[in-house]
């Protein structure tokens, strides 16, 4: 089950960074940045619960428990890849990536 779970991960991992290039390319030059991850935070929620509901019969959780299990498993993955990404690819600092996640004043809402 956690194999298939992380092999999914890797497709929405792969779909949401897909969905980020559209969205700076596209969307963002359009109605500006801020408006467009407002419509990112919807539109990508909406990839990864498609994913995620058409591969749990794939995934076959046993139980409740499981299937959370697979929740907090692409949760603690997912903020590994973007921290990770932000951090050794974009160069940004941890301080500036913290910054993104608060949703006082950060990038995410």
């Amino acid at each position: 089950m956690i194999l298939r779970a992380f092999l999914i991960w890797i497709g929405i991992a792969c779909a949401e960074t897909l969905h980020g290039i559209l969205r700076a390319r596209l969307l963002s030059p359009r109605v500006g940045d801020r408006v467009a991850r407002r419509i990112a935070v919807f539109s990508g929620s909406a990839v990864i619960l498609v994913i995620g509901w058409i591969s749990i019969p794939w995934i076959a959780p046993a139980t409740m428990t499981d299937g959370v299990v697979v929740g907090a498993l692409w949760l603690v993955l997912m903020l590994c890849y973007d921290i990770g990404l932000a951090r050794f690819v974009f160069r940004m600092s941890y301080s500036r990536i913290l910054a993104d996640f608060d949703i006082r004043k950060g990038k995410k809402f």
